[in-house]
């Protein structure tokens, strides 16, 4: 949920952002600052920025804690065989890796 609140948001403000440097076309005619399109880009903008603003820094902190998480236990994982044998076997003895069947 948060990383689409996150997009959504960031997407809605680049909408509005293309749209006010004049880059949305509709054949010849150029959409800019007034327009109906500015208008709903603008109402998107609004929308889209506490998503933005929310879910960013909390998505930040998660990615945080998930790498110094797998810092943490990366050595007991290797010193305990987990992630090398099924649980139901032995680990390795010393931290030596042996092919499991």
């Amino acid at each position: 949920m948060a990383i689409s609140s996150s997009n959504t948001g960031g997407a809605w403000d680049n909408a509005k952002k293309y749209i006010e440097a004049g880059k949305l076309k509709d054949g010849d005619v150029i959409k800019k600052k007034g327009s109906d399109e500015h208008k709903a880009a603008v109402i998107g903008d609004t929308v889209g920025d506490p998503l933005k603003d929310t879910s960013g820094p909390s998505l930040n902190i998660l990615v945080k804690l998930s790498a110094i998480l797998s810092l943490v236990f990366a050595p007991f994982f290797q010193t305990t065989g987990w992630l090398v044998c099924p649980l139901n076997e032995n680990p390795p003895p010393n931290g030596q890796f042996k092919k499991c069947d």
